[in-house]
């Protein structure tokens, strides 16, 4: 009994490997990604939007500053006398913005009475807003430097007084210089001191329209970093939750939608196999599940039901069609033993008659051919020798062969020519010949005494000729009509002399035409070259030869052909004593 190759899963494989645990899985790891991609996008919005709120305020500011200030002071004398300061001093000087001399140069700038009330009104603003500082500040085109005018901020830490200076890029100075007017200004940048800042600004102007100045207004990213650190945390978690949830629900949908049908189908299938190996007849595994799940599976199962009644009406009929098949090879093996036995098959076929030796095979395509060979002896001195090849092959082909057999073997020992032979086999064959068939016939009469051929061909193939001292060569005699294509035909006689020593060899169109896998013929140059390899043979060893040689073409291609040969040997009387 062959092994099953179903079994059945351990704990641990089910927790692993079952349909369940993997649904759960890949609800898991699907919600996990979609959670991920949520909270990117999330993020994103929330960056945006959050990040547009702080620079909205920071230039709305820096804007209503700019407005009310230059209402209220001039500002452009204190720009110039501070920045004018900070060009009179070295690039060594401005490097130390900490130092004595560096804090000397700008001391008196802060007693000034327009600087103490931009500052007074920059603090005002900065109190009454969120931003981390507001500010006037210019630039140095030169560096690239913030050179601080006034900062309203207490803090010792971050507090900037006039001409103190900060690094930055030429790329945001030159956003700042070449600003359009239009949209917010603005610009993001992380720095050492301060962390993450959104800078927005308004220009200064000089009468001039040339830019003086700008009222700067700082707001720390910080806070929404924390907030965003917060989100995420938050998010997670609840992701998390409901992420479990949902891959319990899905494992339990999936169990009862499509993990128990599946298991109860195979369960079917094995109890079908199982009963099938044991022959006991049941029937309605799949027909019984009942499921009802309205989708793929409720069609498989409805399937599978259909396929089981199919299988056992197909078991049925091949149960019959196999008894038929053992009724029909019975009967094809009869008939191959009797169409054998209808031809001669002993050999020596004339032990007494040492004038000639004599030798014939068939191999027959099917179990069964259309191709058949006969000799016997008409008279005392008279051999008679019989070639054909009836149209069509199997068993039809056999019945036509065995009456066109019949009726040849009848007329020639009636004493008859060959060419007589034909003509009233012919008239026989043509006067009852419903199917159409026909029989293709080389027929000739030795003289023993003489040797003297006398032959008459209906359509078939030229016979091989050899002399006693020459090789095997195609005589191309005269063929007339096919036995049975047409009433009334009538056939040529035509003689060969046979010396001792000489040979005749006859055929069927089984071996010149028989095909190798490419479709390539023997040909009747490759069937002479095979006679000729042992023409002094006996008839037995040339037939052998020819059938090796053929077989040696046509290697493991299919033989669409009966292979029908016959050798006969003209020894002659004078011989016989030797």
């Amino acid at each position: 009994m062959p092994q099953k190759s179903v079994r059945e899963m351990n704990r641990l494989e089910r927790r692993h490997y079952s349909l369940v645990s993997r649904s759960f899985r890949a609800t898991i790891m699907g919600a996990i990604i979609l959670g991920i991609v949520a909270l990117a996008i999330g993020l994103g919005l929330y960056a945006v939007a959050l990040g547009g709120q702080y620079i909205g305020e920071a230039f709305n500011l820096s804007r209503n500053a700019q407005a009310i200030i230059c209402k209220v002071v001039d500002v452009e004398p204190l720009v110039d006398e501070v920045m004018e300061r900070y060009y009179a001093l070295s690039p060594a000087q401005r490097e130390n913005t900490q130092s004595d001399a560096y804090r000397a140069a700008f001391a008196d700038v802060t007693e000034r009475e327009d600087y103490t009330t931009v500052r007074s009104m920059l603090a005002d603003f900065l109190a009454s807003s969120d931003v981390f500082d507001v500010y006037i500040a210019a630039y140095d085109t030169q560096t690239a430097s913030v050179v601080y005018i006034a900062d309203p901020e207490e803090d010792e830490a971050y507090k900037c007084l006039p001409g103190d200076w900060e690094s930055d890029t030429f790329e945001g100075m030159n956003k700042f210089l070449e600003w359009d007017g239009k949209g917010r200004l603005y610009s993001i940048d992380k720095t050492d001191k301060y962390g993450w800042l959104a800078t927005s600004g308004m220009p200064i102007r000089n009468a001039d329209g040339g830019i003086v100045a700008f009222v700067m207004a700082d707001i720390s990213l910080a806070e929404m970093s924390t907030g965003m650190k917060s989100f995420v945390w938050q998010y997670s978690i609840t992701m998390l939750i409901l992420v479990n949830l949902v891959g319990v629900l899905m494992a339990r949908r999936m169990k009862k939608m499509l993990v128990n049908p599946i298991n109860r189908i195979a369960s079917a299938a094995e109890g079908y196999v199982q009963d099938k190996r044991e022959g006991t007849g049941a029937t309605g595994h799949f027909t019984n599940l009942k499921i009802s799940t309205g989708d793929e599976l409720e069609n498989l199962a409805l399937i599978m039901a259909d396929m089981e009644n199919d299988l056992s009406v197909y078991e049925e009929n091949l149960t019959r069609a196999i008894a038929e098949k053992e009724r029909v090879g019975t009967e094809l093996a009869l008939a191959t033993r009797i169409q054998a036995g209808m031809l001669p098959s002993i050999y020596p076929a004339f032990p007494e008659r040492p004038e000639f030796d004599i030798y014939a095979s068939m191999t027959p395509a099917k179990e069964v051919g259309g191709d058949f060979y006969d000799f016997f002896l008409v008279d005392d001195d008279h051999l008679c020798l019989v070639m054909a090849d009836v149209s069509g092959k199997g068993i039809p082909a056999a019945l036509f062969m065995m009456a066109s057999k019949i009726i040849l073997a009848s007329n020639a020992k009636l004493g008859k020519s060959p060419a007589q032979i034909l003509a009233d086999t012919n008239a026989a064959i043509c006067s009852n010949n419903h199917e159409e068939m026909f029989v293709t016939v080389w027929l000739g009469i030795l003289e023993l005494s003489t040797g003297k051929l006398t032959a008459a061909n209906a359509g078939h193939e030229y016979p091989v000729f050899k002399n006693a001292s020459g090789q095997f060569e195609l005589v191309k005699d005269k063929h007339g009509f096919v036995i049975g294509g047409i009433d009334g035909a009538r056939y040529k006689e035509y003689e060969l002399q046979m010396e001792p020593g000489s040979k005749l060899f006859l055929y069927t169109d089984g071996v010149p035409e028989a095909t190798d896998a490419e479709q390539t013929l023997f040909g009747t140059e490759r069937m002479l070259a095979a006679l000729n390899k042992k023409a002094d043979a006996k008839p037995e060893d040339i037939l052998e030869q020819v059938h090796s040689d053929v077989n040696s073409f046509v290697k493991d291609a299919e033989q669409f052909d009966d292979l029908t040969m016959l050798c006969v040997h003209y020894i002659g009387k004078d011989t016989r004593d030797q």
